[in-house]
């Protein structure tokens, strides 16, 4: 027999969710596309959803996480901001730690090998 310990964590503004795991994989698609539209096809997620969740969080953050960039020469699109990045690492490493904790109440409690 197998225990596993599963959780999800996310942040919350004013009883708002403003980060959480798919937030994070938005803004990660994001950065790796520079296009909302794009990032939201590869999620399977309507543009209009993914415009929502990045506007929920630009309006609840000290400084935007993501900004439209005007066309020109290599055309429009919207780009993560440094913001946006450093929230993406300060979430990840907080997700992190609280697995590494998880696990060591898993063994510490639910252990039956010994």
């Amino acid at each position: 027999m197998s225990y596993k310990i599963r959780s999800k964590i996310w942040l919350e503004i004013n009883d708002t969710i403003f980060l959480g795991e798919g937030r994070v994989m938005l803004l990660k698609t994001l950065q790796q596309t520079n296009s909302l539209n794009k990032a939201a096809k590869k999620m399977s997620m309507s543009y209009k959803k993914a415009w929502n969740l990045i506007d929920t969080m630009n309006k609840n953050s000290k400084q935007p996480v993501a900004v439209k960039k005007i066309g020109g020469k290599d055309g429009g699109g919207t780009q993560l901001t440094p913001y946006g990045i450093e929230l993406i690492d300060k979430f990840e490493s907080i997700n992190k730690n609280c697995w590494k904790h998880l696990d060591k109440q898993q063994k510490k409690y639910f252990d039956l090998s010994s």
